[in-house]
């Protein structure tokens, strides 16, 4: 009865000593994939959109490569504690295989969110901070994951978006903002001094120390943009720099307005138009 004690503690003697060796390697592993990962992220070095994406890029970056790695080590530490207990890990294989099909097919959506976020994050459509347009929510972006995008929108409502829902995003906050201010005059005036009008009030706005600094192109006279039964509609077009399209807009009624009283032209109204984009690079030729 002694031999056979003696021989089980032996045996669980090894079987442990097994057990600690993998389960300190499997930690060990663990501890350099963190290490490893960690270095993949940058830090911002400054405040600039473009470092702070780039911040973001690789912070998810590195989180994927570690949940990803982090999960193979775990599976293959459990499967050599089962053969530790000369358990045959073969049909365990097989379970885990038709497990993992089954939770596949299961968690389909999940796996959409993750795959959708990672080209969000991967492609830079957005990143935290930037005002987008999601289907028929605009907020800015105060959260983003590989599953979802948490925006905040004008009502200061949190509107949560499960990235495998976003298809068509519109990014408001991307180099610069277009607007297009239309001005109706009464059809039986002069359009020509309608226009000459117009183009000596853009001329002294683009001249303006005040404003030069919100200013990228513009504002200037396109022409006539319609005829309608109300007037006769003229075109202006300004490009601003980021979040100033409004301020840019408004003094450039005003403008319009106190120009317009002071000649003889009655006008009818105003209206805008605002595109956002991306600076337009010059092509090869």
């Amino acid at each position: 009865m002694t031999d056979s004690v003696s021989q089980w503690l032996q045996i669980a003697g090894k079987m442990g000593l097994r057990l600690l060796v993998i389960l300190a390697l499997a930690l060990f592993l663990l501890r350099v994939l963190k290490s490893l990962t960690a270095r993949l992220v940058q830090h911002a070095t400054n405040q600039s959109r473009a470092s702070q994406m780039h911040e973001q890029q690789t912070r998810t970056m590195g989180g994927l490569v570690y949940s990803i790695f982090a999960t193979v080590i775990i599976v293959i530490a459990v499967l050599m504690g089962l053969q530790v207990f000369d358990i045959n890990v073969a049909p365990a294989l097989a379970t885990a295989g038709l497990a993992s099909v089954a939770l596949a097919f299961g968690a389909q959506n999940l796996l959409k969110d993750l795959i959708n976020g990672f080209f969000i994050v991967f492609e830079d459509q957005y990143v935290i901070g930037d005002l987008i347009t999601a289907g028929s929510e605009t907020g800015r972006v105060e959260h983003l994951t590989l599953r979802r995008t948490v925006l905040r929108n004008a009502m200061g409502a949190v509107v949560t978006i499960p990235n495998g829902m976003i298809g068509q995003v519109a990014n408001l906050s991307r180099d610069w903002s277009q607007i297009f201010v239309d001005v109706v005059v009464p059809a039986e005036e002069n359009t020509a001094r309608a226009i000459s009008l117009l183009e000596k009030i853009a001329g002294e706005f683009r001249q303006s120390s005040d404003w030069s600094a919100a200013l990228i192109d513009g504002p200037r006279v396109l022409g006539i943009e319609s005829l309608a039964l109300d007037g006769t509609v003229i075109r202006l077009q300004v490009k601003t720099v980021l979040n100033r399209k409004e301020d840019v807009a408004r003094e450039l009624r005003r403008r319009i307005k106190m120009g317009f009283d002071e000649s003889p032209i009655p006008l009818a109204y105003t209206h805008q138009i605002s595109i956002h984009g991306e600076v337009p690079t010059p092509q090869a030729h």
